[in-house]
């Protein structure tokens, strides 16, 4: 099936490869699966509103999140947030589960995690829910204009609190967490 992703990418002349799989669910780790790719190397296509108004795309391995903070940074805004499902799907022309930046409506700014773009190709959204694509990664970066940036929520943050939890319920009685030290 050649969706208007695909179309553009025959234009450009970028070189990908098309992968499908029966969409049961909308998810990168669930499209990753289905096809037996690693959590890392399928893309989340995320939409966000900014507090102008506009709408920036956000793009992060399936086993990571986006910091909406590091976003506001990277992109100079001071509040950013998940567009809502419609919104996303008015500015791009796709439904979700198949957005994709390649013949979106609207040219959107483009935000590409610096973790998942150190990977020498990646698979993203076609434009058809079931339907990626896999790409060079420094062929995605050129054809979006993708700024490379870190966007992604540190788990070891969650980590550590998790341990100082553990540490917390642990512990021996009579001391206190400053008198433990975690290697």
């Amino acid at each position: 099936m050649a969706t208007r992703g695909i179309q553009v990418l025959r234009e450009k002349g970028i070189a990908h490869e098309v992968l499908t799989y029966r969409f049961d669910r909308k998810g990168a780790r669930l499209a990753a699966d289905a096809l037996g790719l690693l959590h890392a190397e399928v893309l989340k296509s995320l939409v966000f509103r900014a507090d102008d108004g506009s709408f920036l795309f956000a793009f992060i391995a399936g086993d990571g999140n986006v910091s909406v903070r590091k976003l506001g940074r990277v992109t100079g805004h001071k509040h950013i947030e998940p567009a809502a499902p419609h919104d996303a799907e008015r500015v791009t022309g796709y439904q979700t589960g198949g957005i994709s930046p390649f013949g979106s409506r609207q040219a959107l700014q483009v935000i590409l995690d610096a973790t998942a773009a150190s990977r020498p190709s990646l698979v993203i959204n076609a434009g058809a829910r079931g339907t990626l694509v896999r790409l060079a990664t420094s062929d995605l970066i050129a054809a979006t204009g993708a700024k490379v940036a870190d966007i992604r929520i540190e788990s070891d943050r969650h980590d550590r609190a998790i341990a100082d939890i553990r540490i917390e319920s642990d512990r021996p009685p009579g001391t206190t967490i400053a008198d433990i030290r975690v290697d």
